[in-house]
């Protein structure tokens, strides 16, 4: 495994929608386990495949590791295929976008499907925290970064912020 440099906004890697995976290859098994070891040392909670140039429809995420034992988790080729109407609006960073950080509305639970490192579909409820992780790093896989969640004054601002 190895830690791979991160990309940073406004790469066009980042605004580019990621191309499906399909079959798990030793080559998609070596990406998670660098994604993760990436994802760690940044420090962070989830980092997509896109984050680090790879235009691939993966991404990884642990949600607790810093306050607790590490429970890392792959999604390959992952579906939202359902959100919830009830959402929360909260501080959300990106280490694309190192040092901003700007307020984003999510769903506070998703429904989500994907094949893991096993070749098998997934499928699970996630809620809180574990929900807006996932749909953040999703967003990436369709090329989408937290400052294209926010109306055009809010993006402006941030944006200044970020190259400031």
């Amino acid at each position: 495994m190895a830690v791979l440099p991160i990309l940073r906004w406004p790469d066009a890697r980042l605004s580019t929608r990621c191309a499906e995976v399909g079959v798990v290859t030793p080559a998609v098994v070596a990406l998670a386990g660098d994604l993760l070891e990436t994802m760690y040392a940044a420090p962070g909670r989830g980092l997509a495949a896109p984050q680090v140039g790879v235009l691939q429809r993966v991404f990884v995420m642990d949600t607790g590791w810093k306050d607790g034992p590490r429970a890392p988790r792959v999604f390959i080729d992952p579906d939202i295929f359902w959100m919830s109407e009830d959402r929360a609006v909260g501080p959300e960073g990106c280490l694309s976008l190192p040092g901003l950080t700007t307020e984003i509305s999510r769903a506070r639970a998703v429904h989500l499907r994907w094949t893991g490192l096993d070749g098998a579909l997934h499928e699970d409820r996630l809620v809180g925290f574990d929900a807006i992780c996932a749909q953040h790093e999703f967003d990436h896989l369709d090329g989408i970064v937290t400052l294209h969640r926010l109306s055009a004054e809010a993006r402006a601002r941030a944006e200044a912020e970020y190259r400031a």
